[in-house]
């Protein structure tokens, strides 16, 4: 290519509308039916949008539709050959195309067609042999104009054609252009993009490769971490290697709505143009294969839920040409598995600094914390656990409120999860079947941090079916198994408290599950049956004296899970850790897993009955023997 750089474009011309992404300008006797008319096939071939002029040069004065569709042109591509200067026809077309790359940040593209760049610089050889015509006969202002035309083109970095084979020239230009218009039909995404340099370039080593393979890539991750940002950011970057894009968003959303048709409608019109009616998937899924079987093309299928949705779209990759590449986003590891692919990727929290950065950019308008909010600020990071959506949600929520009034949020937000961030994180909860979201309550509510074995054989004990269904959970991001740990974000665990709640707000006796302390105590201060308990997990170490009475726990017919038990790192004495039992205290009788750490009690009650009890532990308590006579 020719040295020199093109004007850079301003904001105003991607809101442009054009009629057409290339003007093509050519001397018709040198290049019409041989390197013109090639270039302008390929440029068809890859749907970019194309004006030549087919008509013979020969009238004294430029049609008027010419300059409009110059106008109308996103790009222009002069090709300079022996004779172009002797038209004045090409000579207008040209003054016409510079003025709107002055005026309209038009981008030129300046192709040598078997001439020196320096001849139409200076007007040197067949174009200094066309000037000392025109100077005879045409005005000296036009003259002048064309010459200054000529000079500044010429300077424009462009493309050499002399030697070598003009296929593999017209590949060249064909692919800068491709990228160029491509840039016209990048994706929208925010500013506001941080710690993404590295996944990107983990994610793009698996894109990577010279083989005419179809790839199918996916990622995977809990709702607001990215995914669908991620894609979007590789679409734009590396859509102009293929024929043909397609980013079909939404598609979860797309299929609830029973819009099905529309999203295989959308990737024909997108990679062929294509914008045939059809009644019925199946004819779609024929039309798809027909149309694309040979093509190499881009798609991107984000957010799918179901393996459904991608058949329709996509249900094999040998729908397509050799080369393409298929991306899949989703919040379901094991949709992946089951469509069959082979690379995947996990999108990850950001870490704490880029966590920071995104925070601030949303509350202060700025990188880094205002200096009296740092502290604040640090305590909002830690709570949103590097979730993105969480940062920005609770950064812009935040902005141009007082201390006083960030505290106040703060502590809201640890009672009442933010509807907006809640939303996103349900959605995975609601793709549940029964016994998965109980299993998943039970892990928010009792056993988060608990080894997976030990969590599997008490809710396998509960007819729960734990194994497979954590298996689902971890498959969801629901949890992550770290070490046999089963973990959870925050945010997700806050998700489920926020589910329980809602069972009957503000009445924590008819809730499912109980775990806050505050809760516990209001519920049996309340003297009232408690029969949907499920669970009970008591931190005695951030409790106050509390009764146990005896209308009220054997009425618990639900109750599979207690848990009592204390941190010992506080340092209190054991007599500070009140949990006050009547002498006729009962336990209900359908008990799975009871654990009761500095029990009062120096015997189990007489009529205690354990018969569905998988596991027993009184750990520091005063017991001197579980029970009198014989037991199951």
């Amino acid at each position: 290519m020719a040295s020199s750089t093109q004007k850079p474009s301003s904001s105003s011309t991607s809101v442009r509308k054009y009629q057409f992404e290339v003007f093509l300008s050519f001397r018709g006797e040198d290049t019409r039916n041989n390197f013109t008319d090639h270039l302008f096939v390929n440029l068809h071939g890859m749907r970019i949008k194309t004006f030549r002029d087919d008509q013979l040069e020969g009238a004294e004065e430029i049609k008027s539709e010419l300059l409009k569709s110059i106008e109308e042109s996103r790009i222009s591509i002069v090709v300079f050959s022996k004779n172009y200067a002797h038209s004045k026809w090409c000579l207008d077309e040209l003054a016409k195309i510079m003025e709107c790359r002055e005026e309209m940040e038009q981008i030129v593209f300046p192709v040598f067609y078997h001439v020196d760049p320096c001849d139409v610089r200076k007007q040197t050889g067949s174009f200094g042999e066309a000037f000392s015509i025109h100077e005879r006969n045409v005005d000296a202002k036009k003259v002048q104009r064309w010459r200054d035309s000529l000079t500044e083109a010429s300077n424009l970095s462009g493309f050499h054609v002399n030697d070598g084979y003009e296929s593999k020239h017209i590949k060249e230009i064909v692919n800068l252009i491709f990228k160029r218009s491509m840039n016209s039909k990048l994706l929208h995404i925010n500013e506001d993009i941080v710690g993404m340099d590295f996944r990107l370039k983990e994610l793009k080593s698996l894109l990577s490769s010279d083989l005419n393979d179809i790839r199918v890539v996916g990622i995977y991750g809990i709702g607001g971490i990215g995914k669908t940002t991620i894609a979007k950011i590789v679409y734009n970057e590396i859509q102009y290697q293929f024929t043909g894009a397609s980013f079909l968003q939404d598609v979860r959303e797309t299929f609830n709505k029973g819009c099905q048709l529309q999203l295989q409608q959308q990737l024909l019109h997108d990679i062929v143009g294509n914008d045939e009616k059809f009644s019925n998937i199946n004819k779609g899924i024929n039309i798809i294969k027909d149309r694309l079987g040979s093509k190499k093309v881009l798609i991107v299928i984000d957010d799918v839920d179901r393996l459904q949705q991608l058949e329709s779209v996509a249900g094999s990759p040998k729908w397509f040409g050799p080369g393409s590449t298929i991306i899949i986003t989703t919040r379901d590891q094991h949709l992946l598995v089951e469509y069959g692919v082979t690379i995947s990727h996990k999108a990850t929290e950001l870490h704490y600094e880029e966590a920071l950065q995104l925070f601030s950019q949303h509350a202060f308008k700025q990188n880094v914390p205002k200096e009296d909010y740092v502290d604040l600020s640090n305590c909002m990071v830690q709570y949103a656990q590097g979730l993105p959506l969480a940062l920005k949600v609770l950064g812009s929520s935040l902005q141009g409120m007082t201390i006083d009034e960030w505290k106040s949020a703060s502590d809201k937000s640890k009672k009442n999860p933010m509807k907006e961030i809640n939303d996103v994180l349900r959605i995975s909860f609601d793709g549940l079947d029964p016994s998965q979201k109980e299993v998943f309550l039970d892990i928010a509510c009792f056993f988060k941090g608990e080894c997976k074995d030990f969590v599997s054989r008490i809710l396998d004990g509960c007819n729960l079916f734990a194994t497979c269904n954590i298996r689902v959970l971890r498959d969801r991001c629901l949890v992550t198994i770290l070490d046999n740990v089963i973990q959870m974000h925050d945010l997700i665990q806050e998700m489920g408290w926020a589910i329980v709640r809602e069972e009957c707000p503000g009445d924590p006796c008819k809730w499912s599950r109980l775990w806050d302390v505050d809760d516990i105590y209001d519920a049996f201060s309340k003297q009232e049956e408690m029969q949907n308990i499920q669970t009970i997990s008591l931190d005695l170490s951030r409790s106050r004296e509390i009764q146990f009475n005896t209308k009220v726990f054997p009425k618990m017919k639900k109750l599979r899970l207690l848990k009592i038990y204390c941190n010992d790192h506080d340092g209190l004495p054991r007599e500070e850790y009140k949990v006050l039992l009547p002498k006729d205290f009962e336990f209900p009788h359908d008990l799975r897993y009871l654990h009761w750490q500095r029990c009062t009690l120096t015997s189990l009650p007489w009529n205690f009955y354990g018969k569905h009890l998988l596991e027993i532990n009184l750990k520091s308590s005063n017991i001197k023997q579980l029970w009198k006579g014989n037991k199951v």
